[in-house]
């Protein structure tokens, strides 16, 4: 089942590579982003510029499908995610569309288990976790008016160029010899590569019609430690890298005197709390659940990034 989409964030990381997705499926795409950012849509993709709730419900007419991709700057969250969200929920449900979320491991805070799971308590820890259980809250209720919403929950992005704890921070000095790591080696962190995760939306939307009206399903993607990622770093680029930890007293220190220290200092207990997300729930509803290779999806987010060993 194709149909039109409206991609909401078509500029931004996840909205790039899913309008990309959708369109080279067959779809028809639309991509909302801020003015003067129209170019910045994939090719083919029709770019509508806009800034309201109600620019964005008008954006949305005719649309089957509606993709919130919203990505604000991580120090500008706490402002925007909300309104955001509620822009997005408004969107699909004046026009009858379905809405597709992109769903975060921060609901569970601190005290998650070693398996995430679409039953696991959400008890989040940080202001981020609260706000995105409070939009899962309020997609729920949409439902319940008559929405229909499907929530794909993963770990950290990587891959589909800039922007993610992988150019970031890990290989961000890896032109000169370094690789910086933002928690302990042997701690298990869930990763989704983003072509894999966009690739899964696009076959949840294609069977929107077989799920009820409110969906989460969790994305598994690559469940590796420190150790194994940096060991497919070194094997994919056949170079040896002085590793580093990253500086998290800095940011707990002197850095709660910047916004982007406050905001990144909540997010160290997910490079210290093992975890992954269970995709079974997935997999009985699309069948084999799109999966690069952890080399292959490293060597292709290092040549989005522009290294070349």
């Amino acid at each position: 089942m194709k149909g039109r989409i409206l991609v909401l964030g078509a500029a931004g990381r996840l909205g790039y590579v899913a309008a990309e997705t959708f369109r080279d499926a067959g779809w028809q795409v639309k991509g909302l982003v801020r003015p003067g950012r129209a170019a910045a849509v994939p090719r083919r993709v029709e770019a509508i510029e806009a800034v309201t709730r109600d620019e964005a419900v008008a954006a949305a007419a005719g649309c089957d499908v509606v993709l919130n991709a919203f990505n604000p700057v991580i120090t500008e969250w706490q402002k925007n995610a909300l309104s955001l969200a509620y822009a997005a929920i408004a969107a699909a449900e004046s026009n009858g569309a379905t809405l597709l979320f992109p769903g975060s491991v921060w609901n569970y805070g601190r005290g998650m288990p070693p398996v995430l799971d679409e039953n696991t308590p959400m008890q989040p820890t940080t202001r981020k976790g609260a706000m995105r259980v409070e939009i899962e809250q309020r997609i729920r209720e949409a439902c319940d008016r008559g929405m229909r919403a499907v929530i794909l929950r993963g770990g950290d992005f990587f891959g589909g160029g800039a922007g993610s704890w992988f150019d970031l921070v890990i290989a961000k000095e890896i032109g000169r010899g370094r690789l910086t790591y933002p928690g302990p080696l042997n701690v298990e962190h869930a990763w989704a590569y983003l072509p894999d995760f966009a690739e899964t939306l696009l076959q949840l939307a294609e069977q929107r019609a077989n799920f009820a009206p409110f969906e989460v399903f969790g994305f598994p993607g690559h469940a590796v430690t420190g150790s194994e990622f940096i060991a497919t770093i070194e094997s994919v680029t056949r170079a040896t890298f002085t590793q580093r930890m990253m500086s998290w007293w800095f940011l707990k220190t002197i850095g709660q005197l910047m916004a982007l220290g406050r905001e990144l200092s909540e997010l160290e207990y997910l490079w210290r709390v093992p975890h992954r997300v269970a995709g079974a729930k997935l997999r009985a509803a699309i069948g084999d659940i799109p999966d690069t290779p952890l080399p292959k999806a490293i060597a292709e987010s290092l040549r989005a990034i522009g290294y070349r060993p």
